[in-house]
């Protein structure tokens, strides 16, 4: 079933621009929106809504979820895996075990580290795929072929394609919502997000927990008193008269669908997303659940130990709880940023303990909080939780006790709606250096194949004429993982 792009219908979308001016701009957006859809599911979905959690300059495996023995008996020797090996910007140090101790969690007896040992009381819910491959050793490339399926920018993410393909299930908020670190966008900002030459639509929208305010432009500045119910009725006049003007000029330009849909959603979002940023009516063991402070948000942004990255990385959990409940589709949950020193997200090059110590402990206790409360409100059985980054990190110590990065294997791990809990797919070699099959690893087209998958959507026809190509978020790649779907 191959979806052609709505700019391929000028006919229709022009006789719908005309008419910008004319009908009550929801009624178009209802109709815009019908080209944008599937329409039917190829099968029957296990999950309609998806959580994204992605850790920013790469996480290390070996020190979180793939428990590796022989760094322990190895450690402080030369390491050697048998083969010439290249690092991204540095030369072999020696072998490099866990700063922390590894333990068995739940019934499935799954090795966590006590830096994510939060996590061990959902781990009976979580599928651990361990012989993930990445393509490139880049942040910026790593990061984009996570959210887009490509290593270059020019295509649309993960989010937006599932926006696309299945649509709104609230017109009160957007489909597609992203909740990056607070300190800053990841690699590649916006791109991580974007729609690209989906209808612009499907984009993000940017959503900044304990920001004043939260979404930018939502409402009037606060110093804009000069601004009247008139002034403001004559502004909107001009506007749709300049919006038919370039709609009859650009009959085929999805970007005025988009400006329209934006401005209808920001009067709706004044009420509706107000609310659901709001928690201060959620109880007290909800809080703490996912880690709140009591008193309020922490806002010390110069500093990054465990209480402020628990506060942070909890709240956009919260937050997303709300979203789902509320509608929204696609959430983006981002921990890190792209630049900072000392280390602001997870590029552990200098000290793995130092970076990786708040930022996991943070990540694994709102993580953990967010899949007990879905489970508890019945909502984890149909939303889809995938944990991932960029690539992993190097078994051997960079600096003495940094780790370099690592894209020859990593981990990704899966929750939620249509995964089968408390199992592992995929292993890595003894290092955490590579898959221990060779001829047989993990990539990230088969991640994306396996979440449409439990969305309904067969990977292979969820497809754009662009370019005269058809395009699609698996490439021309990608299978289910059969042995982590329920």
């Amino acid at each position: 079933m191959s979806i052609d792009l709505p700019s391929q219908q000028p006919g229709r979308r022009a006789f719908l621009a005309s008419l910008v001016g004319s009908f009550p701009g929801l009624a178009l957006t209802d109709l815009l929106a019908q080209d944008s859809a599937i329409g039917v599911l190829h099968r029957p979905a296990k999950a309609k809504r998806v959580v994204q959690l992605f850790m920013a300059g790469a996480a290390s495996h070996v020190d979180t979820f793939d428990y590796k023995p022989s760094l322990e008996k190895y450690h402080g020797k030369a390491w050697d895996p048998g083969e010439g090996i290249e690092l991204f910007q540095s030369t072999p140090g020696h072998t490099l075990k866990s700063p922390w101790q590894f333990r068995q969690h739940g019934h499935c007896g799954k090795h966590l580290s006590e830096v994510v040992a939060p996590l061990g009381k959902v781990v009976d819910d979580i599928a651990f795929v361990h012989n993930i491959v990445g393509k490139t050793a880049v942040h910026s490339q790593g990061t984009l072929l996570q959210t887009t399926g490509f290593t270059t920018p020019g295509y649309p993410s993960a989010g937006s394609w599932i926006s696309y393909g299945l649509g709104s299930m609230n017109d009160n908020l957007p489909t597609l919502v992203v909740l990056p670190d607070h300190r800053g966008l990841a690699s590649n900002g916006t791109k991580n997000w974007s729609s690209m030459f989906l209808p612009a639509q499907h984009q993000g929208t940017v959503i900044q927990p304990g920001a004043n305010p939260p979404i930018a432009d939502l409402f009037p500045p606060r110093n804009s008193s000069f601004i009247t119910k008139k002034s403001d009725q004559a502004g909107l006049a001009v506007l749709k008269k300049l919006n038919s003007q370039y709609a009859a000029q650009r009959p085929g330009d999805s970007r005025l669908t988009a400006r329209i849909r934006s401005y209808e959603l920001a009067a709706r979002m004044q009420l509706s997303a107000t609310e659901a940023m709001d928690v201060s009516k959620e109880p007290g063991y909800i809080k703490d659940l996912y880690g709140l402070a009591a008193e309020g948000p922490a806002v010390n942004d110069n500093k990054i130990n465990e209480k402020a990255e628990s506060e942070f990385f909890g709240r956009k959990c919260l937050i997303a709880r709300r979203l789902l409940e509320r509608g929204v589709r696609f959430i983006q949950i981002w921990s890190g940023n792209d630049n900072g020193h000392p280390r602001r997200n997870w590029d552990s090059h200098e000290n793995i303990e130092r970076d990786h110590g708040p930022l996991a402990l943070g990540m694994s206790r709102g993580a953990a909080g967010l899949i007990q409360d879905l489970k508890q409100r019945g909502m984890l059985d149909d939303t889809l939780i995938l944990w991932t980054t960029e690539f992993g990190r190097m078994p051997c110590a960079q600096r003495g006790v940094g780790r370099d990065h690592n894209p020859f294997v990593f981990t990704n791990w899966l929750c939620g709606g249509g995964i089968k809990g408390g199992v592992t797919a995929g292993q890595s070699d003894e290092w955490g250096y590579k898959p221990l099959d060779r001829s047989h690893p993990t990539e990230v087209y088969d991640i994306h194949a396996t979440m449409l998958h439990l969305l309904g959507i067969d990977h292979e026809q969820l497809t754009v004429r662009h370019n005269s190509i058809d395009r699609r978020l698996t490439n021309v790649f990608g299978k289910v993982i059969k042995d982590i779907v329920a």
